[in-house]
């Protein structure tokens, strides 16, 4: 079609509208349905997939004792029932020696409960801008709010079965996946080019790396946390300390608001001790969370997470706004993996420029892939994605040795790829 100039009463030549047509062909309409149809099904299964999550997150945080006991000529079938049986022992021996005591201690503080509201009203009301905060605590009636609660009860009850349903589907589905370890690698492997086997190698590895390691750090610090919590409370005589040590560092997993959630309750068990108790608590749980937060957390994470400050906040009001406290908890370890995919995946990010470092880097890459292909050559995926990890793990291990020959000279270890260096940064404060 030819498109002329018309000259209008102006004696101008005027450009003729443009058409243009958008046209739907059925197959974007199929694709359009299918993305539809898998965000709902995602969205149905949502419990499943979260399943899935804690599984695999169970199966990374377990792999290396497995993996030490193989090292010892104990076969991986043994060593699976033997780190299983272990850590369901010492968590059921955990709960049986503190359940018990536990559950005395929250007695106790129901039967003393109108004396610790008295209290806390006559403080209360020592100030006019607290009086009408302790005349509300003082009209608190438990008859109404126990009428009222019932249904609470029921549906809390009902979700705490699901609950433990879902635990033990986890537990399960981890041991399923841990046997099967090389069946299910050969299965990821075989979806993916054999040219990007090294890569997705490294990827899998790093993942494994960054949730492993976020949970034994939270594991190690909530247990110190509460053994810290046990002992100050002992040391001055304040009631229900095994409840609110235990409380406590089940807190301590939630970054930033976990220190408020710990330390308000002992606060207010200290003062029912004494107002200088209740000082004294204050600034040593503060001491402690500002060790925890510059020395502690550092050591225990290592290199799993490196997240600055900021992108810790964002990640956290994200995680908490779309998944709650669930949300909370993985969003660490998520912008964590992000990051790295950014940069295994050599996203080429808005502003940035190639260094040296990076073509190094480049040229490392082609160099392993060069050697997988050789390796691997008329393999069945099930032993070249054996053999990817073995490289990929071969690289790792020289990183990680360059890296801690850096710290022990002293040097800061910054991202110097032409090193083949980690960065290791301090983890943001919880």
């Amino acid at each position: 079609m030819t498109l002329t100039m018309q000259p209008n009463k102006h004696n101008a030549l005027v450009r003729p509208a443009r058409v243009v047509k958008f046209e739907v062909t059925i197959r974007s309409l199929l694709a359009i349905v299918l993305v539809i149809a898998t965000a709902w099904c995602l969205w149905k299964l949502l419990p499943v997939l979260l399943v899935l999550i804690a599984a695999l997150m169970l199966v990374v945080a377990l792999d290396p004792l497995v993996c030490a006991l193989e090292t010892r000529k104990v076969r991986r079938t043994y060593g699976i029932g033997i780190v299983f049986i272990g850590v369901v022992g010492t968590a059921g021996l955990v709960l049986f020696l503190t359940l018990p005591p536990l559950f005395a201690q929250v007695n106790s503080v129901v039967e003393h409960e109108p004396e610790i509201r008295a209290r806390v009203v006559g403080y209360l009301e020592r100030s006019p801008l607290t009086t009408a905060l302790a005349n509300g605590l003082r009209e608190v009636r438990y008859d109404d709010l126990l009428s009222s609660s019932k249904s609470m009860v029921l549906s809390v009850t009902a979700r705490a079965l699901q609950i433990l349903t879902y635990t033990v589907a986890t537990v399960f589905l981890a041991v399923y996946i841990m046997v099967d370890r090389d069946r299910l690698r050969g299965a990821l492997f075989a979806v993916v080019p054999r040219r990007h086997h090294i890569r997705f190698s490294r990827v899998l590895i790093n993942l494994a790396l960054i949730v492993g390691g976020y949970i034994r750090g939270q594991i190690i610090t909530c247990g110190l946390m509460t053994g810290f919590i046990l002992s100050l409370l002992l040391v001055f005589r304040v009631p229900n300390a095994l409840a609110l040590a235990v409380f406590g560092g089940l807190m301590d997993v939630l970054p930033y608001i976990g220190a408020f959630l710990t330390t308000a309750p002992m606060v207010a068990a200290a003062y029912a001790v004494s107002p200088a108790v209740a000082v004294f608590v204050f600034v040593i749980m503060c001491a402690y969370q500002e060790f925890e937060s510059r020395i502690l957390l550092p050591v225990v994470y290592g290199r799993a997470l490196r997240l600055p400050s900021s992108v810790v906040l964002f990640a956290l009001i994200v995680g908490g706004t779309l998944g709650g406290i669930v949300g909370a908890l993985l969003a660490l370890p998520i912008a964590a993996a992000v990051l790295m995919l950014i940069e295994e995946l050599r996203v080429e990010l808005p502003g940035a420029t190639e260094q040296p470092a990076d073509v190094v880097v480049r040229q490392k890459d082609e160099q392993e892939e060069r050697e997988y292909a050789r390796r691997t050559e008329n393999q069945p995926v099930v032993a070249a994605s054996a053999i990817a990890v073995e490289i990929t793990r071969e690289r790792k291990s020289e990183e990680i040795e360059a890296a801690e020959k850096k710290v022990e000279k002293g040097e800061s270890v910054a991202e110097n790829k032409s090193d083949e260096v980690i960065a290791v940064t301090p983890s943001p404060p919880r």
